[in-house]
């Protein structure tokens, strides 16, 4: 047989075999269906980078998507004293949110978003030592990041006057990382990244996450107003270690009491400087950490007994929990009829500025919006948006720039703007920078 011929023969066969792998490949594609997104990328679309909602865009940190969607979570210290932030996801997509809910002990704050998308989910049980997981995040900026690691312990309290025990894991994470989600591998959640160890800013090995059922407690605490707020004793305390113990002649257990604020909760109980506190309600404080959390738990019933070791004596002292008004780190924001409307128009007077008929400043109202502006007693303005205005019916509707006639005649511009939060982001930490042994309560 010729090679033609053989070639002739073997033309068939090749056809029928490419005409069979095209039919596999095409009952494969009817079988598995299209390409999905992989879990990661799934959980990223639920991943927000935090701008603030005025002229100055500045960067915040990050936030997700929560529950059925309809809020989004991120830190307490993220957001600020903000009432609105503006966020935007890995689409491009932007919306002006409104925070309506914020503990500052916790560090967590609950954001209104428009509705139609779903949160993430959480993950069930809690995760093991050794556990890859994935933080998604802004960290310095960068938006969109996803970095891994793995959890290196499983519940680790850092500030010894805040009721939580935290994640600690080693997936890389940095200022603005704040408010993102922790995941494992199949994009469900974990908790929120809030934390670095404390002695650098940047990542140092070791980060923290507040894990997804605490978030669970708090995040449905503060939208349902139910969330006792954390009492602010007015106490300064450090632990009872061994040099303070061998110096007092006392058991290495319980805080010793640095000092109280007159006014506050733990003087009206009749704390002292010196008290060693060795119980709350009864339980003694195996751990310097224990007063956080019996504190949490006697909140809700407004009162507990706090047991110290004074001049050698052990003294029962009755402690009201009642939050004094302004204190205690929680706010929260009524939506009532809907979502809550921004202000959209101020006069002066509203802004900190008291007038003479004249213009000139005569009183600048303490951590008012005027104040942060820089304007200041004994400035006459002269005109608002080169204008000259009548300042007692003049009504700012956007940012302005004031000129104003400092009291020796030397004329400046004050750039204002009522809806800047005045606050950028600051970090995290347990120490007290005076002295790191000592925990605020």
């Amino acid at each position: 047989m010729t090679a033609d011929h053989k070639r002739k023969r073997r033309q068939p066969l090749r056809y029928f075999s490419e005409m069979l792998a095209a039919v596999v490949v095409v009952v494969l594609v009817l079988l598995v269906g299209p390409t999905q997104a992989s879990p990661l990328d799934s959980a990223m679309d639920r991943v927000f980078t935090v701008r603030s909602a005025d002229a100055e865009d500045r960067f915040l940190g990050s936030a997700f998507l929560w529950g059925d969607g309809s809020v989004a979570v991120t830190n307490a210290h993220v957001v600020g004293e903000a009432e609105e932030v503006r966020l935007i996801d890995r689409h491009g997509a932007e919306e002006v949110a409104l925070v309506i809910a914020r503990d500052a002990v916790r560090d967590v704050a609950v954001i209104a978003v428009a509705p139609g998308r779903s949160g993430l989910v959480p993950a069930e049980g809690v995760p093991g030592l050794g556990e890859e997981v994935f933080a998604l995040g802004a960290p310095l900026g960068v938006e969109f990041t996803l970095t891994e690691g793995r959890i290196s312990a499983m519940a680790r309290q850092v500030d010894i006057a805040v009721p939580l025990k935290l994640l600690q894991h080693d997936a890389a994470v940095n200022p603005g990382s704040s408010g993102g989600p922790l995941v494992d591998a199949e994009g469900r959640l974990l908790g929120m990244n809030s934390q670095i160890a404390d002695g650098s800013r940047m990542f140092v090995g070791i980060a923290y996450a507040i894990a997804a059922a605490d978030l669970e407690v708090i995040v449905t605490g503060l939208i349902e107003e139910t969330l006792p707020p954390f009492p602010q004793l007015g106490l300064r305390a450090r632990p009872v270690d061994r040099q303070v113990a061998e110096a007092l002649g006392v058991p290495v257990a319980g805080l010793l009491v640095d000092g109280v604020e007159a006014g506050g909760l733990a003087a009206a109980a009749g704390l002292q400087g010196g008290d060693v506190i060795l119980a709350v309600d009864g339980a003694d404080l195996a751990a310097p950490g224990d007063m956080a959390f019996a504190l949490e738990r006697a909140s809700a019933l407004g009162e507990t007994t706090v047991t110290v070791l004074r001049a050698g004596n052990r003294v029962e002292l009755a402690l009201s929990l009642e939050a004094i008004e302004g204190a205690g780190g929680l706010r929260l924001r009524q939506v009532e009829g809907g979502l809550p409307k921004a202000v959209t128009a101020y006069r002066l007077s509203a802004l900190g500025v008291v007038l003479d008929a004249t213009g000139m400043v005569t009183g600048v109202t303490e951590n008012s919006p005027a104040l942060f502006a820089g304007l200041a007693q004994g400035d006459r303005i002269l005109s608002i948006n080169g204008s000259v205005v009548d300042l007692g019916s003049y009504e700012i509707t956007a940012p302005v720039l004031i000129l104003v006639e400092a009291p020796g005649g030397e004329t400046r511009h004050i750039y204002l703007d009522p809806w800047s939060a005045h606050e950028g982001v600051r970090p995290v930490g347990g120490a007290n920078v005076l002295d790191p042994d000592v925990v605020v309560f």
